[in-house]
């Protein structure tokens, strides 16, 4: 079993629920406390043992590099001023992993995004972790998780969670058998169903473990809704040849590229910060609402 050590991050689509801030700002930038989105997502997937990072990026998100490449004039002065602490954060930014860009010409859909990692990930099984969509778990990283899955069903993984029957509309959604309600024996899948067409209501949540074969099958997706290449319709032709797993995860998502999410997920990752947690509270406490 060869070790998981690639990621793609599609970090390209325009962050239209985000408007305006992301006029001029990639939705991946948006911060949780003082940290952007992306660099969570980077943070798991080397947490997990990931060591090679391609992020796929479109016209305008410069800024994503900018945040990773080394800013010498930043630390110069926070150097000459004293400020050693937050020095030293910059320096551990610079080197999370190794990380590659690449440009994607049009944006044509989740599975064209990934189809530009193929001469990246080469012969090797890799990671896709959604570059506007935080994960957090007080347990092993989500990605770590679908890895430990993988060298049990040596197949494809697809990270699952549960939500409200409601919602399913908005995600990827399995209809499946699972012996321990956790792993998932996949039988097919829906892009975005209605309600009344959703086989269940365990999604997709984000985070993906494939083997190099998915990008025959991008090669041949049709178009699918909203007129892109649908990665859910590559991964449901991949289903007809070899067997396919999701895992419901140990975790708990935040889609940031969403204003009240982003709200929610904000006070929640607030919290979680212990310099500024009783503050906080107490703030939010005397809220008269």
């Amino acid at each position: 079993m060869k070790k998981i050590r690639k990621a793609v991050i599609p970090a390209a689509g325009f962050g239209t629920r985000f408007l305006p801030f992301t006029k001029a700002v990639p939705k991946e930038l948006i911060p949780l406390v003082d940290k952007p989105v992306i660099q969570y997502v980077i943070e798991e997937a080397v947490a997990s043992g990931i060591e090679q990072i391609l992020i796929i990026v479109s016209s305008g998100k410069n800024a994503i590099q900018d945040h990773f490449n080394p800013a010498r004039e930043l630390e110069a002065r926070l150097a000459t001023t004293g400020k050693t602490q937050i020095l030293d954060e910059l320096r551990l930014i610079d080197r999370l992993a190794e990380i590659s860009y690449i440009y994607q010409a049009e944006l044509n859909g989740l599975g064209d995004a990934v189809r530009y990692g193929q001469n990246f990930v080469g012969d090797e099984p890799f990671a896709v972790l959604l570059g506007d969509t935080v994960l957090y778990s007080d347990a092993m990283p989500v990605t770590a998780q679908l890895i430990d899955s993988f060298t049990q069903v040596e197949s494809p993984v697809v990270a699952l969670e549960e939500v409200p029957m409601a919602r399913v509309s908005k995600y990827g959604v399995i209809d499946g058998v699972s012996k321990d309600n956790i792993t998932y024996q996949i039988k097919r899948m829906v892009e975005k169903p209605s309600m009344e067409e959703a086989p269940s209501n365990l999604v997709f949540a984000s985070r993906y473990l494939f083997t190099p074969d998915i990008f025959e099958e991008l090669a041949r997706t049709p178009r699918g809704k909203g007129n892109e290449i649908q990665l859910t319709d590559a991964m449901q032709q991949l289903l007809n040849r070899r067997p396919m797993y999701g895992r419901k995860i140990d975790g708990k998502r935040y889609d940031v590229g969403d204003k009240f999410s982003f709200l929610k997920s904000t006070v929640e990752f607030g919290l979680r910060r212990p310099e500024y947690r009783d503050e906080f509270i107490a703030f939010l406490k005397s809220l008269e609402l």
